[in-house]
This record gives structure tokens, C-alpha cells and sequence, in this order.
């Protein structure tokens, strides 16, 4: 069973939730998910898959590991919730002759995008897992507030940091979440740093309101909106949304962004054509991504890094290669390369050129995922920004070594504070606004 289970885990990743009452679209995912197995219906479990859970195990795969779950441990008798981990409900599953957990995920379409067997251990392995038992403890300092904006595609849900015990308007920062399914706080998938709810904390502490939010269908922000039609531009309007909706609100003085990683790109896009204060990019990118993704690849075997190329190649003729070796589906599959194409076709060299405001680049020396080379380049790009290199720090924000397995144990210790050079920086560079 244990080879199983191993085997099934590989194929998929747990996304994020925060509540710990059952909610109703799990309860009704983890009845449809008790009654097709214990039916044998691998068809209908299959459909309840999203594209990228059904690539990873396709349904002739689904067939077998059903049959092979049945021999070995039997009908599944009941499934109870305990709590959501990371951002997966977890479920007690006593089968006939075994009982397990499983952790479930669903998108924002309630297509399971995510489910992972383990052994239970009673309380030992609950505890032991890497979880958010409640939404982390807002510090005293600061009251925050839910916020909601409607789009065309869903709903984009965040929270509106404001500091306590000042009067008169306030400036604030729109944090811009770096890439993947990350949400308001800086956790997603196999994650959980904390590091954009630090920031709000640290930010507050100084006088500076704060709106962060979970990206579209991530956390409690939904889209209905199919993969094979979002594009780059999607995230750039959620953001220049939420812009409008702070100014609107007469407390505020003046509107900052601050994007990092990936959210660098969509600040710098969303900033354009607005009249903020200040910009601030934060581990963010000096070239597009396409080169960045082929530089990554060049470590792995000649045959994948050569099949990109050539669907990079085909991408830059406007066209899907709807064939795509599975080492390579999660990064480039069919559905996802019309995604690819709009954000390829951005140069954050050129694209801070155009913005004409007050920018400060800020990048950490022991960053494993963006060297100081690319806000090198930002720099050179533009020449008036201010560029703040900072010793030590990674790229979730937090004193880090060189070492690649020290720094990424980082990433799973949301109790580090972040760089405090980082705060001052950011600070500052926000006070000295007009």
C-alpha cells in the first residue's frame, strides 16, 4: 500500500484555504469522490479532475490505482473532516481494512486540482504537517477589513490593512502577489511564508495602509474563467481594479504598488497608465520570462530543454503545439500556452521605461529563484530609480544562506520576520513621497 501511496502523492499539489468549518462544495467533492470509488466509476472520478490533475494521472491510470486501492484496503466507510491544511480540507478515511487521510483540494471552479493520500497516524500526523490551523493572528497594531471586488471573471477577495490610532489620510500599498497560486499572506502550494501579511503588519506599524489579496481563483478569490482563456492582462486588470477602488476611498493619500516576483510585471503593467505615488519592485524580473524559463531548463536533459525551444518557437508565431511531452505538460501544456504567449511578450526593461514616477528596486543577494543581476537590469533601464541591494536576504523576503536547502527550508518557517533592511527601505522610500 505504502507503494501506492507514494506513487499517487507525486502526482499532485495542495493549494490554499483558511476556515476550519467544512465547506459545503468539499462536503459535496468528498461525497462524489466516496461514492464513484466505492462504485467503481473511475470515469466519473476522473471528470471531477481539472486538466492538470487529469494529465498526471490519466483515466486508464485512474482505472488501475482504483482496483489496485480496492484489493488492498477496501471499500471507503466514511470520511470525516477534521481541518484545512494549507489549503487542502483533510479528511479521516476509514477504509475496510485501513484508515487514512486524504487531503483534498478544489479550484475555483470546485474541479479537484488537488489530492494527496498519506497514513493516519491520529493526531500525530495532523499536527506534524505543514498547516494553517486558523487565519494567522492579526497583530494589535492594525485593524483589518475584508474586501471584495467584482469582476467579469469572479470575485477577487483581499484584506485592507490600516493602521490604528492615526487620524488624517494615509498613504497606502497595493501588494501585488509573485507568481503561481499564491495567495494574500504569501503561501500557496507547498509554501507558507506569511510574507505579504508581514509586510502589511510591518507597513502598519509605520503609518501605511496595506491591501493585499488572493489571486484570481486562489484562496478566496474565484474565477469563472477557463484556463485556455486567461491571459497575463488578467492580473493586470484585477490590479488596476482594486487601484480604482483605492481611489475612491477618501482615507487614503496616496496609492503605492508593490509587486514581487512575478507581481513586478503586472505592478509595473497596472502602474502605466495610472497617477500614483511611488512604484516598488521587489525581486522582480529584468528580462521576459521566456528567457528566464530557458535559462531555468538548461539543467535539465538536452531533449526537454530542446522541445520548449521549439514550442517557444511556435508560441512566437501565435500558435498552440497541442503535443507537449509530459516532463514539460505542467510548464507549457496546450491550455496553458495562450497564458505563455501574453506574458512572454513583456520585456520589464522596456515596460519601466514607460512608467514616469518616483520607482525603488529593492533585491536580496542570497535569492535562489531572481539574481541581483535582474534588478541590475531594471536599474540600467532606469537610471533614476532608487536600487537597494539587500545582503542576506531571499526571495520570500528573510535573512537566508547561499546554501540552496537552507534557503528553501525557509519557506515552510512563516515565523521568521522578514529582513528588517527590507522594511526600512520600503519604508523610507515611502515616506520621502510627495
Amino acid at each position: 500500500m505504502r507503494k501506492i501511496l507514494f506513487c499517487f502523492a507525486l502526482l499532485f499539489v495542495i493549494k490554499l484555504t483558511f476556515a476550519q468549518t467544512e465547506h459545503p462544495n468539499y462536503k459535496t467533492a468528498i461525497n462524489k469522490f466516496k461514492k464513484y470509488y466505492n462504485n467503481n466509476q473511475p470515469d466519473s472520478l476522473y471528470n471531477m479532475f481539472d486538466v492538470k490533475v487529469k494529465a498526471a494521472l490519466p483515466l486508464q491510470q485512474t482505472k488501475t490505482l482504483i482496483t489496485q486501492m480496492q484489493a488492498q484496503i477496501g471499500q471507503l466507510k466514511q470520511a470525516t473532516f477534521i481541518k484545512y491544511v494549507q489549503t487542502a480540507g483533510v479528511y479521516k478515511a476509514a477504509f475496510d481494512k485501513e484508515t487514512l487521510l486524504i487531503n483534498l483540494s478544489l479550484n475555483g471552479l470546485n474541479e479537484v486540482d488537488g489530492i494527496f493520500f498519506n497514513e493516519y497516524k491520529a493526531e500525530k500526523q495532523v499536527t506534524n504537517a505543514p498547516q494553517v490551523q486558523t487565519p494567522p493572528a492579526i497583530d494589535p497594531s492594525v485593524t483589518e477589513t475584508p474586501i471584495t471586488l467584482k469582476t467579469l471573471a469572479g470575485t477577487i477577495s483581499g484584506a485592507l490593512t490600516i493602521p490604528k490610532n492615526i487620524s488624517g489620510k494615509l498613504p497606502v500599498v497595493l501588494i501585488i502577489a509573485g507568481s503561481g497560486p499564491t495567495d494574500r499572506n504569501g503561501n500557496g502550494f507547498g509554501f507558507q511564508t506569511n510574507a505579504y501579511k508581514l509586510i502589511a503588519e510591518a507597513l502598519g506599524k509605520a503609518g501605511i495602509a496595506t491591501l493585499r489579496y488572493d489571486k484570481r481563483g486562489i484562496g478566496q478569490s474565484t474565477t469563472s474563467g477557463k484556463e485556455a482563456d486567461t491571459r497575463f492582462t488578467d492580473f493586470v486588470d484585477d490590479a488596476g481594479g482594486l487601484i480604482s477602488m483605492l481611489k475612491e476611498d477618501k482615507r487614503f493619500s496616496k496609492i503605492i504598488i508593490l509587486g514581487h516576483s512575478e507581481g513586478s510585471l503586472i505592478g509595473m503593467l497596472a502602474a502605466k497608465d495610472e497617477d500614483l505615488a511611488g512604484y516598488i519592485s521587489v525581486a522582480g524580473a529584468g528580462e521576459s520570462a521566456d528567457k528566464i524559463v530557458t535559462e531555468q531548463l538548461k539543467s535539465q536533459p538536452p531533449s526537454i530543454s530542446q522541445e520548449f525551444k521549439n514550442i517557444l518557437d511556435t508560441m512566437r508565431k501565435g500558435k498552440v503545439t497541442p503535443r507537449v511531452d509530459p516532463a514539460l505538460y505542467a510548464l507549457a501544456r496546450p491550455s496553458i500556452q495562450p497564458y505563455l504567449m501574453s506574458w512572454f511578450r513583456y520585456d520589464p526593461a522596456k515596460e519601466i521605461k514607460k512608467l514616469k514616477l518616483p520607482i525603488l528596486i529593492i533585491q536580496g543577494t542570497t535569492d535562489i529563484q531572481v539574481t541581483v543581476a535582474n534588478a541590475e537590469k531594471l536599474k540600467k533601464a532606469k537610471s533614476e530609480a532608487v536600487l537597494k541591494i539587500i545582503d542576506g536576504m531571499n526571495h520570500i523576503l528573510k535573512a537566508a544562506p547561499a546554501d540552496r536547502e537552507l534557503n528553501k527550508a525557509t519557506y515552510n518557517n512563516p515565523s521568521l520576520p522578514l529582513k528588517p533592511e527590507f522594511v526600512t527601505a520600503v519604508v523610507d522610500f515611502i515616506k520621502g513621497l510627495k
